[in-house]
């Protein structure tokens, strides 16, 4: 961690992971975002599929605010993909987003990993980011789930 002192009396450091300080921003945006729109805070939403061994195939986790649903990963094992998991992952998510209120979707994903499966699940493409590692692009999807 390097640290610079300045004459205002405060410190500015620079490390690597920050549990105190990752939580800390947490609360504080938090608190900013839920008085600017009047929602409450995230929940999380997940989505598991579990082989009868217990072996875990697949999952989804993301979150819920107010009426937006976001996905924030998605993952099958290679030796599933292609057997509809991602499908069904996705699927179900949106199903308890609709259930818990949610009328919009949206989800990222680089442009080597999977834009082209979530347009085929009726997401719109929404804007895109340069600069990812190997010339890619973070490609941001969106879809009206609800009334």
């Amino acid at each position: 961690m390097t640290t610079e002192q300045h004459s205002a009396g405060a410190s500015l450091q620079v490390g690597g992971k920050d549990d105190d300080l990752e939580q800390r921003l947490d609360e504080e945006l938090t608190a900013y975002n839920t008085a600017a729109t009047r929602t409450g805070r995230p929940e999380e939403i997940s989505v598991r599929v579990t082989a009868r061994d217990g072996e875990l195939l697949g999952g989804l986790t993301g979150w819920i605010w107010g009426g937006l649903c976001g996905v924030e990963m998605l993952w099958v094992g290679a030796d599933r993909r292609r057997a509809g998991w991602g499908s069904k992952l996705m699927r179900a998510a949106e199903d308890e987003a609709v259930r818990r209120g949610c009328t919009d979707m949206i989800v990222s994903s680089y442009t080597f990993q999977a834009p082209e499966f979530y347009r085929k699940l009726g997401f719109r493409e929404a804007g895109r980011l340069p600069g990812v590692p190997g010339g890619h692009e973070d490609v941001y999807l969106h879809k009206v789930i609800g009334p």
